[in-house]
């Protein structure tokens, strides 16, 4: 998946630095926890190079917990607090608890493939 379509496009774009991308501590430690899941599904699946270039290069921040929850799952909640810490104004993702959620604080979830065609197409 991260090597083609919008998710191959959203990073490509990061590396020719036309995007910044913002994490935080407790994403990235969710990024490695579904990177293990789907290596053990998919045995050619290993991203470990590209979370190792995210935990890197892209923006970390320090996002204290909200201090009401804002989606439905909970977990998800470390999503909007770092695009609070880093000012963002969208989070992109297909997660459905974040897409019900959307505009929360005035922050805009949208899905990668819209991203894409929104944010992408029109620098090309």
């Amino acid at each position: 998946m991260f090597f083609s379509g919008p998710p191959f496009q959203i990073l490509k774009a990061w590396r020719d630095r036309r995007i910044q991308i913002a994490l935080s501590e407790e994403i990235l430690q969710e990024y490695q926890r579904v990177g293990e899941t789907l290596a053990a599904r998919h045995p050619g699946v290993h991203l470990g190079s590209i979370l190792d270039l995210l935990s890197v290069e892209a923006d970390l921040f320090s996002s204290p917990d909200l201090p009401n929850p804002a989606c439905e799952d909970r977990t998800d909640d470390k999503f909007f607090a770092c695009a609070l810490a880093a000012r963002a104004r969208i989070v992109v993702s297909g997660d459905k608890h974040l897409l019900k959620v959307n505009h929360y604080r005035g922050i805009e979830v949208i899905r990668p493939q819209e991203f894409v065609h929104r944010y992408l197409k029109a620098q090309s």
